[in-house]
């Protein structure tokens, strides 16, 4: 097969136009379209996928039409996801409703045949959120985008502050202030620190230069923690 170097220039440059026009597409219909996929979204997905693909490779297709197909597909599905969010009975239709898969306790076989699952399916999911005894949950509902939500029973429920009578202290994010050596000057005047406070801390734990740090993090009470690089290090895998 003779190899064609202007063929493969122009696979080259059509792949990046679709992989352009798919990142617009993805960021038009937004993070949910990852995170929360539907069966609708997982649909659309895959359509998209495909059409990208076939402008890419075929050289015969017309690269204007596949475009046009992509961007059908994803304001269609724009378009869709914006009727959703103010139509109940759209939503239903598109989305669907979660499924309860045990009701106080009891397995409701009529829920796990409307998800198409097995009592082995049940039992992975369960135990995927981390229980092994069905005597220890009461509710176990498939959401629309495929995972399982699960209410433990009273006995069972994770121990909270407010069941131990302590006091709840306020939380706060961490403000990542070195990443990958590199110092992170916006977070550092957020949390009220400047360049030469940072370089001092460094100091105290020993650092003089930011080439073997992978993270540093200050929390609200000034917590400061260094994360060095590893990439010598090998860790003992035990889950072969």
């Amino acid at each position: 097969m003779e190899f064609d170097l202007n063929e493969l220039l122009i696979i080259i440059v059509r792949a990046y136009i679709s992989l352009i026009t798919l990142f617009l597409i993805t960021k038009m219909l937004g993070k949910k379209q990852v995170s929360q996929l539907s069966l609708f979204d997982y649909v659309i997905g895959i359509s998209i996928g495909n059409f990208a693909a076939e402008i890419t490779v075929n050289l015969d297709s017309s690269l204007i039409y596949g475009i046009v197909s992509v961007l059908i597909f994803g304001t269609f599905a724009y378009a869709i996801s914006v009727l959703t969010m103010k139509s109940i009975k759209l939503r239903r239709f598109f989305i669907g409703i979660p499924t309860v898969l045990i009701d106080k306790g009891q397995i409701l076989e009529k829920g796990l045949k409307k998800v198409k699952f097995d009592i082995n399916d049940l039992l992975e999911e369960c135990r995927g959120n981390g229980y092994f005894d069905l005597n220890e949950i009461d509710y176990a509902i498939m959401e629309v985008n495929g995972k399982v939500s699960i209410m433990p029973k009273q006995p069972y429920k994770p121990i909270t502050l407010k069941d131990m009578n302590l006091k709840e202290s306020n939380q706060s994010l961490c403000a990542n202030v070195i990443i990958d050596s590199n110092i992170m000057e916006n977070n550092l005047k957020n949390m009220n620190k400047n360049i030469e406070w940072l370089e001092q801390q460094l100091k105290i734990k020993g650092y003089e230069s930011l080439d073997n740090i992978l993270l540093a993090t200050l929390d609200k009470n000034e917590k400061f923690t260094v994360y060095e690089k590893n990439n010598d290090k090998q860790s003992k895998n035990v889950l072969e």
